[in-house]
């Protein structure tokens, strides 16, 4: 039997834990809706901000991301319906990303799944999905709640992200790996609970800190203390992305509309045209989409999300993608699209068509420039290459390095 919360009313954005801290240090008052929220865009600028992601340490406020509780004797075999993915993998203290499809195997979102304990699940989404799980758990002894607003979270990212942990008295954090998570304690936050998975959106070293929305400040204020001779900064989604783009991940609503809000036929997308086959595992029995995820990998995906290397250095939004110089096949589009600081390199994320997806392959981006009230136009050379775009070694390594 499924069970809810009570319905998510519709009502202002609603400040998150941090909001007064991160009032506090946004000089530039530039702030964005997430999920219900209000969060910020850019403190000072997303040059600062970034390098504090590649240099130092970072914190971005995490809690509008959603989160789900799912729970009951059932809880594993409908995870394994609803994702792509061998649930049945994930042990206890492991978290593990995922994705999930409609029946004609189109992407409905993604998320992370982080395993409690047997039978107990927590579900992190970018977008609200309770309608969607509820239906998919018809039949399945399971519950399933949404508990956004009772998990408080901050992401830790940065080369000396785990130094912060240490001078803040998380013990024992360093004996987490890639996808695991650990409960701690925060001794100058009066001991406060702490869940830590090390996991992250930018592709290097990093954390995701989940706690009680009481304790958040508290936290908050033990971190950037600790972080004061590490460079820890906090920064908006401005700067997260471009640091996301390097790590060549995807976002909803960027790099794919979720299937149930797309408005035109064709938009929808699949794991498989997404580079997301790693995701797909056809040998665990059935989950929804199996079908027709077989019948693509059978005849070939009509279209991929690649990596781009951009000739130049302005960075190529929303730019058509053709076969040829001379602008006579359109071959694909940018989604997303960012100068790289640490690679020096253009870099972009495209969906594009067959057979001009496959790696070292010659396209041709048309770019818009607005200077000065005055649009140029430039034709670049782009080349498919694969992704990451950046991956340091750092992020794997346990325990990590003290930067």
């Amino acid at each position: 039997m499924a069970t809810t919360s009570e319905p998510h009313y519709r009502r202002p954005l609603l400040p998150t834990p941090f909001h007064a801290r991160a009032r506090a240090l946004a000089q530039s008052d530039a702030f964005i809706p997430w999920a219900g929220y209000t969060t910020v865009d850019v403190f000072t600028t997303a040059e600062q901000e970034y390098f504090a992601i590649r240099n130092a340490a970072s914190v971005y406020d995490l809690t509008p991301m959603v989160k789900y509780r799912i729970a009951g004797a059932d809880a594993l075999r409908f995870l394994n319906r609803l994702l792509t993915r061998d649930i049945g993998k994930l042990r206890p203290g492991r978290v593990a990303y995922g994705v999930w499809c409609n029946d004609a195997g189109h992407l409905i979102d993604d998320g992370t799944v982080f395993c409690l304990g047997a039978g107990e699940y927590r579900l992190c989404t970018a977008e609200r999905q309770l309608d969607w799980l509820l239906d998919s758990a018809i039949g399945f002894d399971v519950a399933i709640s949404e508990v956004t607003e009772e998990v408080a979270a901050l992401a830790l990212q940065g080369p000396t992200s785990y130094s912060v942990l240490r001078k803040a008295g998380v013990a024992g954090v360093e004996r987490l790996k890639p996808f695991e998570l650990g409960n701690f304690t925060v001794p100058a936050a009066g001991d406060a609970p702490l869940m830590v998975s090390r996991t992250g959106f930018t592709g290097d070293l990093g954390y995701e800190l989940w706690m009680q929305p009481k304790d958040a400040a508290a936290v908050w204020d033990v971190l950037m203390e600790a972080g004061r001779t590490r460079g820890i900064r906090a920064i908006g989604s401005r700067a997260l992305n471009i640091a996301r783009i390097e790590a060549g991940f995807v976002l909803p609503n960027v790099d794919f509309i979720p299937s149930e809000r797309t408005v035109f036929i064709g938009t929808e997308r699949s794991p498989l045209e997404l580079g997301l086959a790693w995701l797909v595992d056809f040998g665990k029995g059935h989950f929804t989409g199996r079908r027709a995820l077989l019948e693509e990998q059978r005849r070939g995906s009509r279209r991929r999300l690649v990596g781009l290397d951009i000739e130049g250095t302005k960075p190529a939004h929303n730019a058509l993608l053709y076969s040829d110089r001379a602008l006579r096949r359109q071959a694909g589009s940018v989604t997303s699209a960012a100068w790289s600081p640490t690679t020096k390199r253009n870099l972009a994320l495209a969906m594009v068509d067959a057979p001009h997806f496959s790696t070292g392959s010659t396209l041709w981006a048309e770019i818009y420039l607005n200077r000065e009230l005055v649009w140029e136009r430039r034709v670049v050379r782009a080349r498919v290459v694969e992704r990451p775009f950046f991956a340091p070694e750092r992020r794997r390594v346990t325990p990590p390095a003290e930067f």
